[in-house]
């Protein structure tokens, strides 16, 4: 077996996504590592082509473009719902997360991004979705 990661390996690495802006996002230091396949789409493009040919033990940083990590924001995935078509239980309020099923039964996860007078504005986008995500990756193992 290589040392050097290559596509098909699986491997563990700890990692910690940030924004641009240096806000962390995610981790995994502290806890287990992350295992995927190369080559499995199990994670994002990006973090996949950043682990191809590191060595265990290597670190990296690495900034990964929205087109390969969750894709461009889609105007098209907002929507406002008229407050009638939501159950009686249920106040929406900014930020809350639902699943809604669409016309052909798929559940769809969504964000209430706002509250109109007559309706509720609700996102469907990826809460990562047009965002440059900033990585430092540590390979370590391949299993």
């Amino acid at each position: 077996m290589s040392s050097t990661v290559q596509s098909g390996d699986t491997v563990k690495v700890h990692y910690t996504g940030k924004f641009e802006d240096g806000i962390i996002f995610d981790s995994s230091v502290g806890g287990e590592p992350l295992e995927f396949t190369i080559g499995g789409s199990e994670v994002i493009a990006g973090f996949e082509e950043a682990a191809l040919g590191m060595n265990i033990g290597e670190r990296k940083t690495v900034s990964i473009e929205p087109e390969n990590a969750y894709g461009a924001y889609n105007d098209s995935l907002v929507v406002d719902m008229p407050k009638e078509y939501f159950p009686q239980d249920i106040a929406p309020e900014p930020g809350m997360r639902l699943i809604i099923v669409d016309n052909n039964g798929e559940e769809l996860p969504v964000v209430v991004a706002g509250i109109q007078e007559e309706s509720v504005r609700l996102d469907a986008n990826h809460p990562l979705a047009g965002k440059t995500l900033v990585f430092d990756i540590e390979l370590v193992a391949i299993v």
